[in-house]
């Protein structure tokens, strides 16, 4: 009998309920069962600010090591959470297709976020979501929390405090049930999010066999990776943590990539952002994009930015397909960022 695949996972209820997503998947592409190996990361057992904690992969190292070690045969992170940086011996196999990438701010009357008065309580421990938060309401008092889905929602319906901010995707994959709170979508295009956030990552050993590598690889989403290396490039070009304040998006609609990618103060007071559309795919022989760049505090430049190669898309032999010129979009975008001062407001790492 054919021993079952070891998928090694966070012992989070959000972490466990999307591991079991992909088990079921990589269970149906394989044919042969999954079962979940719960393993603890520092993140879980270091109750740290995730300031503090910075971007040393705090919810990833433990996972890795244990696949390393070969306590499991694949993991399951959350794309967010993941260093730029790959580790030797380990790949991504898969991408599976994101789900909603927004932020949602939770409260127990629906008052939105620029609404809450003098003084309200809102509870988050990212640097990113704090910096968005004072942007859009000075007045705010923010908490730094941690904690699961479950307990940060319960400290906004017992008063304690008034709202909290928090992925839209964990809230979907854990059902969705705010029991009785009101939730507020963020639009990405004000309030552009963690990159990679509302994807996950499936990660295996180099080594793994054929098989199991081509039953992983069958999850994957070429444009749910296009979008995610765009973004996630911003955030290694500019030497930035995990939870550094930076928001990014991608997204193809109709053969373009469209990126934003925005860097803040900490106190929100300040940002630099880049807006670029290019061509990435195939529409009638089309090449080259157009690019908007936004300079704080506030003005708008308009310009053109032309990708090199024939700009037939996916695939073209000079221009190394669809990831390597979504690889080429995130880095020119964070050249940008960086001419115009990202680097006074980016924390640096060297270990992303």
């Amino acid at each position: 009998m054919t021993a079952p695949l070891r998928l090694g996972t966070r012992r989070s209820a959000l972490a466990l309920a999307q591991s079991q997503m992909v088990a079921d998947a990589v269970a149906a592409a394989s044919g042969r069962a999954v079962e979940l190996v719960p393993i603890v990361s520092e993140g879980d057992v270091n109750r740290a600010s995730l300031s503090q904690l910075g971007g040393r992969g705090v919810f990833a190292n433990g996972l890795r090591e244990a696949l390393a070690a070969g306590r499991c045969d694949f993991l399951v992170h959350s794309l967010k959470d993941l260093p730029t940086a790959q580790p030797e011996g380990l790949v991504i196999a898969a991408t599976p297709p994101r789900e909603d990438a927004r932020d949602v701010v939770i409260t127990r009357d629906g008052t939105p976020l620029h609404a809450l008065a003098q003084g309200a309580r809102v509870g988050t421990g990212s640097p990113r979501r704090i910096a968005q938060a004072l942007r859009h309401n000075p007045r705010l008092d923010i908490r730094d929390i941690r904690g699961n889905v479950d307990s940060r929602l319960a400290r906004v319906r017992d008063g304690e405090l008034d709202a909290v901010i928090l992925a839209a995707a964990g809230l979907s994959r854990l059902g969705g049930e705010l029991g009785g709170l009101r939730a507020e979508p963020l639009g990405l295009a004000e309030w552009p999010t963690a990159p990679g956030q509302g994807s996950l990552a499936v990660e295996t050993r180099t080594d793994i066999d054929a098989d199991t590598l081509a039953a992983l690889s069958a999850l994957d989403d070429e444009d749910t990776r296009a979008a995610i290396t765009a973004e996630r490039t911003v955030l290694s070009v500019l030497d930035a943590g995990c939870h550094a304040p930076v928001g990014t998006h991608a997204s193809i609609v109709d053969g373009d990539l469209r990126l934003r990618a925005v860097v803040y103060a900490l106190d929100g007071a300040h940002r630099i952002g880049v807006d670029r559309t290019v061509r990435v795919q195939p529409v009638r022989g089309e090449s080259g994009g157009v690019e908007r760049v936004l300079i704080e505090p506030g003005r708008v430049e308009q310009g053109y930015a032309r990708e090199t190669g024939s700009g037939n898309g996916a695939g073209a032999a000079d221009d190394g397909g669809l990831i390597a010129r979504a690889a080429r979009i995130g880095r020119e975008a964070a050249r940008r960022l960086l001419e115009r001062g990202a680097a006074d407001l980016v924390p640096r790492e060297s270990t992303t």
